[in-house]
């Protein structure tokens, strides 16, 4: 390979990819119910924590996109290789739990918001995503459909537009992202956990990892040593890919809870029951369409979201057994992936036929997401640093100062929490 077609090949733009698909994923409908509820039940007093987090998200995004694109591993592999096999059952066994309960949120949310458009059982339409997004996953490779899915995604930017139909006092917004007045209690420390939790949640870990492998294993013959001048263009690429794929994911995050701040809390809205009370945060900009834009953006970020929950959680558990695995494989080529994409997602499908209330297993999802992250973000971090696993390509100083940092940040969140329940 020639460096002159390596810098074309590796340039920012024409390579965005895994980050900027993992930094749409973020915005699930869980994120959505999150971010509404922060800015409802706090107003604008949550608005720092997406500003907060974004360093930290890319810093850690890098992180596991180097690690799978450097080691060729996946997270799961590396994991395997380098630490005792109970560690990387139990982190394979939560991602699985905590993407399993994240499936079913997200599924329940797109049959309740179909439901607001046409009327009917949210339970069907709840099924009939399930069934749809595992058939897409199993039957037609995802880069080609998920092309498509991403311009649904869209109808999230209706929450920065809404901001400028009404009135938002941009001086105390300014005022509450720099210098935060938020009460200290059990309440407040939970929706920051949950924000969090949402942000930099631990399937993207392992998505991004398994995601920049693919992508190496498809451009590169196996074995084949990775050059430094190769390395450098993937480094840079990932760099790039991850600043606007995390930068679009706090961006949208930050005006839904402007939004919500600026109508729901304000009109006294401070507790989202429902996906209707949800939706109620884009009447200023939608009026009567508001239910049509929010259910698009519910179900086009859950069909987006729903394969990458799916699929980190197979490519975690394959690569602990060395079976065969990846999206652009055909199903005899990869079973047992496959079936354990069909494992979680049929598994979420059932657990809609609780009698759980969808706000709240979203708004709990990226709580449980929040406190599993935790313990992978360590291993992560420990990886990324390890010679054995990077070569020479072990994490800088200021990457590891920034993982680190959002590692102790969550920990300290989580912890917070558990003392105050």
């Amino acid at each position: 390979m020639q460096p002159d077609k390596n810098n074309n090949d590796y340039s920012a733009l024409k390579h965005l990819g895994p980050g900027l698909i993992t930094g749409a994923a973020d915005d699930d409908p869980s994120g959505i119910a999150t971010y509404s509820q922060a800015g409802a039940q706090f107003g604008f007093g949550m608005l720092w924590t997406v500003v907060f987090t974004y360093p930290l998200m890319c810093g850690i995004q890098m992180v596991s996109a180097r690690l799978g694109c450097l080691s060729g591993r996946g997270l799961a592999a590396n994991i395997k290789a380098e630490f005792p096999k109970p560690v990387l059952y139990a982190i394979v066994g939560l991602l699985l739990l905590a993407n399993t309960i994240n499936i079913a949120a997200d599924i329940a949310a797109m049959g309740e918001a179909l439901r607001l458009l046409l009327g009917g059982s949210a339970h069907v339409y709840s099924v009939t995503f399930g069934l749809l997004c595992l058939l897409l996953q199993v039957f037609i490779p995802y880069q080609r459909y998920v092309r498509y899915l991403k311009w649904l995604t869209l109808a999230l930017l209706a929450y920065v537009a809404v901001v400028f139909t009404i009135s938002v006092p941009w001086l105390e917004v300014a005022q509450r992202v720099v210098w935060p007045q938020l009460a200290v209690t059990r309440e407040s420390i939970i929706m920051i956990v949950a924000v969090f939790g949402t942000t930099i949640s631990p399937y993207l870990f392992f998505w991004q990892a398994a995601q920049e492998m693919e992508d190496l294993r498809s451009s590169h013959t196996a074995g084949e040593t990775i050059t430094l001048v190769v390395a450098q263009g993937h480094l840079r690429r990932i760099k790039w890919d991850t600043y606007i794929g995390m930068g679009f994911s706090n961006l949208v995050a930050f005006f839904i809870i402007l939004s919500a701040a600026a109508t729901l809390h304000q009109a006294g809205i401070t507790d989202i029951q429902t996906s209707a009370q949800a939706a109620e945060a884009l009447r200023p900009l939608a009026g009567d369409f508001a239910f049509l834009l929010f259910s698009l953006g519910i179900i086009g970020t859950g069909m987006l979201a729903v394969p990458v929950l799916a699929g980190s959680a197979a490519y975690a558990v394959v690569e602990s057994f060395d079976w065969h695995s990846g999206l652009d494989k055909k199903l005899h080529e990869a079973k047992e992936f496959y079936a354990i994409i069909a494992l979680a997602t049929l598994g979420g499908v059932l657990l809609n036929f609780m009698s759980i209330d969808p706000i709240k297993a979203l708004f709990w999802s990226a709580v449980i997401n929040g406190v599993i992250a935790l313990p992978i973000m360590v291993v992560m971090m420990l990886l990324g640093s390890n010679q054995r696993v990077m070569g020479r390509f072990t994490i800088g100083k200021r990457l590891r100062w920034l993982g680190w940092l959002a590692t102790v940040v969550m920990g300290a969140a989580v912890v917070a929490m558990f003392v105050t329940l």
